[in-house]
């Protein structure tokens, strides 16, 4: 009788240590969280994304430049008659700054740009061709800022262009004249100073003013030889005797 107490009472005691078991089989008992173990672990500074810089944000931004700031400097007058960039080089049509100087930036030649490339996707293998290129970094001082304590912090980018010069060409596809020039015409609105429309084959400009180049066959004169001796008997000029 003893015996059978004692053999109850170890069956009911190892029931009660053993798992219970639910209806699908799982023990409650790996149900059961369990502590973490606290462990020193190393400290980690947490990375915080910083805002992208605004001087490489689109193709109008220079890969390097010498310096991070300039000068605002003036808009280049051409008073010796040179004629570069004023032609259409690359396309058929094109549009020309005819005002004074002016200073585009950056925002405004991608406005430009994009207009152009609007008008002109009707027309399969069309192309736009940008002439102009924002080297100029601008700095910017806050407003009631007070004088003195070095250069204000970058802005936009700008570039100065002088009058006469080609600012857009578009081309291939055999693009109409009246649709780029709708094109061209378009996104003129958007860009400072007097556009006007432009063709290949025009002359080339010099400030607001065309210029006839002359032609080699049209010069009299021009392939004749050189008298030997002309000019070692030139007079020679220089500083009045005393």
């Amino acid at each position: 009788m003893l015996r059978s107490a004692r053999s109850l009472l170890a069956s009911s005691r190892a029931a009660i240590a053993a798992p219970s078991m639910t209806c699908r089989g799982i023990s409650t008992s790996l149900l059961r969280t369990s502590t973490p173990s606290i462990r020193p672990t190393a400290f980690t500074t947490p990375k915080i994304q910083t805002k992208v810089s605004v001087r490489h944000a689109s193709t109008y931004t220079p890969r390097r430049t010498k310096h991070k700031k300039a000068h605002k400097g003036r808009i280049p007058v051409r008073i010796g008659g040179s004629t570069k960039g004023t032609t259409i080089v690359f396309g058929e049509y094109g549009i020309r700054l005819m005002s004074e100087g002016e200073r585009m930036t950056a925002k405004q030649l991608q406005t430009a740009e994009a207009i152009i490339k609007r008008k002109i996707k009707v027309v399969k293998g069309a192309r736009i061709f940008q002439r102009l290129h924002t080297d100029l970094p601008v700095c910017t001082k806050g407003n009631e800022t007070r004088m003195g304590k070095g250069k204000g912090s970058f802005d936009y980018w700008a570039c100065r262009v002088p009058s006469g010069k080609i600012l857009f060409e578009v081309g291939g596809g055999g693009i109409q004249e009246q649709v780029a020039f709708a094109a061209l015409m378009e996104a003129a609105h958007k860009l400072p100073g007097k556009v006007v429309f432009a063709r290949r084959g025009e002359p080339p400009y010099a400030g607001r003013k065309p210029v006839q180049v002359a032609k080699a066959e049209d010069i009299v004169g021009a392939s004749d030889p050189v008298p030997e001796g002309e000019f070692a008997t030139a007079p020679v000029v220089g500083p009045i005797a005393a």
